[in-house]
């Protein structure tokens, strides 16, 4: 036999159906597509705003009449939301230990934030499958900036404001956290953190000057008037 007729033969072959294959019924190939309407890993969920990962608003809501009722309640929903998201961004960065302050001022940015979230009662701002609407993307935008600032403030700021409430420095509370993340405290605050709480606010605190000493703390101040640490 050909090399041509070889190939001729295996062509056939493969394209031969399967005398063995369950013929397709005519009414399944008439039948309409079924859609998995599951949320898929890309889709906008409050998973994905607590991971800051970038998603998809998959959600397929009709849009109706405004309405206060639904408005208030798309609004309630993100409000509990977001303080269990507190609590929890601040419990993490902090491996579980607790700043009251700073969930506070969490939970009042989110409610800040949640004001543009109603939709105005059009319609349900998560779908049932926990998917944000796709006119929810300003809402959502905003509670990820909250988030994402609250975890920074966590991060760099909480040990260190902390610190300075103890050490009665000016400046603290929300003010703290805010002018310590953005490092803008004032040079009165600044003076107390460098004095007061070094250690705790080390990240935050500009370098000393080349070639400039930086002033003693009150800890080595104590430490050096101390009985015995007189060097000789």
């Amino acid at each position: 036999m050909s090399m041509k007729a070889i190939l001729v033969s295996l062509f056939l072959l493969g394209s031969a159906p399967d005398s063995s294959a369950p013929a397709i019924p005519p009414e399944a190939l008439a039948a309409p597509p079924v859609a998995d309407e599951s949320p898929t890993a890309w889709s906008c969920t409050v998973d994905t705003l607590r991971a800051g990962k970038e998603c998809v608003f998959e959600a397929d809501l009709s849009a109706g009449a405004p309405s206060d009722s639904q408005d208030a309640s798309n609004k309630k929903l993100l409000q509990d939301v977001a303080r269990a998201l507190c609590t929890e961004a601040v419990g993490n960065i902090r491996e579980g230990r607790p700043d009251a302050t700073l969930t506070a001022l969490c939970e009042r940015r989110y409610i800040t934030a949640v004001d543009q979230c109603g939709l105005e009662g059009t319609s349900f701002v998560v779908d049932a499958k926990g998917r944000f609407a796709p006119g929810a993307r300003s809402c959502y935008r905003a509670l990820a900036n909250v988030l994402q600032e609250v975890q920074f403030m966590a991060t760099v700021a909480s040990p260190c404001c902390e610190c300075a409430a103890r050490a009665n420095c000016p400046g603290t509370a929300d003010r703290c956290y805010a002018e310590v993340a953005q490092q803008a405290t004032a040079p009165q605050t600044q003076a107390c953190l460098s004095d007061r709480c070094a250690d705790a606010c080390a990240v935050v605190l500009p370098l000393p000057r080349s070639g400039a000493h930086p002033a003693p703390t009150v800890q080595q101040r104590n430490r050096s008037a101390s009985p015995g640490s007189a060097s000789l």
